[in-house]
């Protein structure tokens, strides 16, 4: 007879339960992100080369295509990736720390221009609501834009810290109210445009002093045609601010991946193209000039509106709707910027690059704080300091987006020689293959344009590059001292019992408290011991279908004196749940995973599948003992403990390996 089968704890890690989620929710994640430029890249371009900006923001809206075909292949690679996984794999940890110091400067000055931009936007329309009010208030534009930009930081800052996430429903509804306001502006504008003409604007770009930079020291630098549209191009580049919001979203595409990561991308394309693209445009030809550059340059898809055909009355209405769909998008896009900065700050911290000091959790909330109060402190700053100047705020915000792009294309190239032999599902187009290695020309030519607009626009933007330089090496500093600590302290200490908090493990008394978070139809059971030896749960979540079934991914570790409750997971355990999460990000399944101490796996197993009244019990093979007499062994503790609980619906057991099973049913 074996001693008490019971265990008194149960671990469940819920950094696993993620809810995988539709290509079209996913698109309009990343659009709530990259589609806010919309907003404010037309304004900034005007203000940097004169008319010809419509022509370079549609060229950097098609460019955009490019760029998510490389996000597409490096995310296949990577489910759990992002530029700091890709650069690391590429170049090594020096060269990925600091390009994620740059990805964190490119995150958190989406707050900044996101609520600078939607406080312009709704300043320029009390302006014309107040007097018809008879409200005798001018609006001061820059400085209502700055106290309203630190209202909204710092409600999304304390939203953050109590553990707000996005939520992929509430982004549908946004995108489908933008998508609806910019069909209506689309075809009044093309009403407009019929009914009053319109001239195309010049192609060549003029470019301000301020725009220049240092180039104004060589005047041949900007004479030069190819070299001019490079430099055009270069401060058109931010309107592609929020790509790497496709990486982050990538893991919760629910399965078929690849082929719904390839869906969003093209919806994400298309819609940035008549977004972005054509409303700037249209708005090139509607707006008078020196209107743009002056009055609507803060404010463009505003200015647009009441500046249509049409009785003044509908026109204040169409620019109601432009500015409450803008708020929408721009202020989600605060909070996209606390949430993506939080989620790649703690991801470098799983590999050791940031100070557990960072990474404490809260007392009442249990969010990394310390984390959150820097993001929004550094928002809160830029923001005071920028005065509400949203050219200075775009020109540095093109620092963070070109260089993370540049880097995580790099990396890409190299690795296509570093890992010649690893199928990809798929890959960029335009390749050459010599021998075993498709050598990447179209990727080359991406990273060839993103070089030379990145070169240009340091020599172009004094102000952003000395601050993105300044920002990029002190969050490099922090990372590498902070790498150097933590390293001293794995020397010096042995692993503390605060580890299970780092992987949001939660404590339950008993496996009963635990059951009721179990909806669905049919549910399985896959206990799991070895990294290695998963084919069995790869073949679960190939196979059954997660809107129907729960999947109950189970770890037991033997150990002795359980009821003390002094236990904690192993570095061993938490490699296990690293890799079943990687395998369930991969199918786009969810899964429960739950960790227990007991005398006896089996008998875990039993207890948990009579508790959670499971309909199947999959194993992988043992290499020690076989497939049989893991069933045998099984079946006693199955029944045994029905002995003593009661009898529930008869449970097929299964032993998988590499193309065969064994089943016996359980009753």
């Amino acid at each position: 007879m074996v001693p008490n089968p019971k265990f008194k704890q149960v671990f469940v890690l819920s950094t696993a339960m993620l809810s995988f989620i539709s290509f079209w929710k996913a698109a309009s994640i990343v659009l709530c992100d990259f589609g806010s430029s919309a907003y404010y890249a037309g304004g900034i371009a005007m203000n940097a080369f004169g008319p010809a900006f419509p022509w370079f923001i549609m060229v950097v809206m098609l460019f955009s295509g490019l760029m998510l075909g490389v996000y597409t292949e490096s995310c296949i690679m990577f489910v759990r990736g992002g530029v700091y996984v890709v650069v690391r794999e590429a170049m090594g940890k020096v060269m990925a720390k600091l390009s994620v110091s740059a990805l964190i400067f490119d995150y958190t000055l989406t707050g900044p221009i996101s609520s600078v931009t939607a406080g312009l936007y709704v300043g320029s329309l009390l302006e014309n609501l107040l007097p018809l009010l008879h409200i005798n208030w001018h609006v001061p534009g820059h400085a209502f834009a700055v106290i309203f930009a630190v209202l909204v930081t710092a409600y999304f800052w304390r939203e953050n810290i109590r553990g707000i996430e996005e939520s992929a429903d509430n982004n549908v509804k946004i995108i489908s109210f933008v998508a609806v306001v910019a069909v209506i502006l689309i075809a009044w504008s093309g009403v407009t445009l019929y009914s009053r003409g319109f001239t195309l604007p010049p192609f060549k770009p003029v470019f301000t002093t301020q725009a220049l930079g240092w180039t104004v020291n060589f005047p041949w630098l900007r004479t030069a045609g190819f070299i001019g549209l490079i430099m055009a191009f270069g401060h058109s580049i931010l309107a592609l601010s929020g790509l790497e919001t496709l990486a982050q979203v990538y893991r919760e595409i629910e399965d078929p991946k690849v082929e719904n990561l390839k869906k969003t991308v093209v919806t994400i394309f298309f819609f940035s193209v008549f977004f972005t693209g054509l409303l700037t445009f249209v708005s090139a030809l509607i707006i008078p000039g020196d209107l743009i550059a002056g009055k609507y340059a803060d404010n463009l898809l505003s200015g647009l509106a009441i500046q249509l055909s049409g009785p003044y009355w509908a026109r204040l209405f169409m620019q109601v709707a432009v500015v409450i769909s803008g708020a929408l998008m721009l202020v989600g896009a605060v909070n996209t910027s606390f949430v993506g900065s939080n989620g790649v700050l703690n991801r470098v911290a799983d590999d050791g690059i940031l100070h557990d000091w960072f990474r404490h959790l809260h007392k009442r909330y249990g969010t990394t704080h310390r984390l959150i109060n820097l993001v929004a402190i550094t928002q809160i700053l830029i923001i005071i300091i920028s005065g509400g100047n949203i050219f200075l705020l775009g020109e540095a915000y093109a620092f963070g987006v070109l260089t993370s792009m540049t880097f995580n294309t790099a990396s890409m190239i190299i690795l296509r020689f570093k890992h010649r032999d690893e199928e990809r599902e798929w890959m960029f187009p335009f390749n050459i293959r010599i021998d075993n290695v498709y050598v990447p020309v179209g990727m080359m030519a991406v990273l060839m344009i993103l070089l030379a607009a990145t070169g240009m626009n340091m020599l172009t933007k004094k102000v952003a590059t000395i601050g993105g330089v300044l920002f990029t090496m002190t969050f490099f500093s922090i990372f590498h001292v902070s790498e150097k600590l933590n390293e001293e302290k794995a020397r010096l200490y042995a692993p503390d019992e605060d580890n299970d908090e780092k992987m949001n493990l939660r404590r339950e008394v008993d496996i009963h408290t635990v059951v009721p978070e179990l909806t669905k139809a049919r549910r399985v059971l896959v206990p799991v011991r070895n990294p290695n030896n998963l084919v069995h749960l790869a073949q679960v979540l190939e196979t059954v279908e997660d809107e129907d079934t729960d999947i109950i991914v189970l770890s037991a570790k033997i150990a002795k004196g359980i009821q003390s409750g002094g236990e904690s997971m192993s570095d061993e355990d938490k490699e296990v749940f690293s890799a079943v999460v990687l395998l369930a990000e991969k199918y786009g399944k969810t899964v429960k995973p739950i960790f227990v101490f007991s005398n006896d796996p089996f008998y875990s197993m039993a207890q948990v599948a009579q508790a959670a009244k499971v309909d199947e019990i999959v194993m992988g093979v043992s290499g020690s003992t076989g497939a049989e007499i893991q069933l045998e062994r099984l079946a006693m503790a199955w029944g045994m403990l029905k002995k003593t609980d009661a009898a529930g619906k008869p449970v097929l057991a299964k032993v998988v390996w590499e193309g065969r099973q064994m089943t016996y049913q359980l009753s």
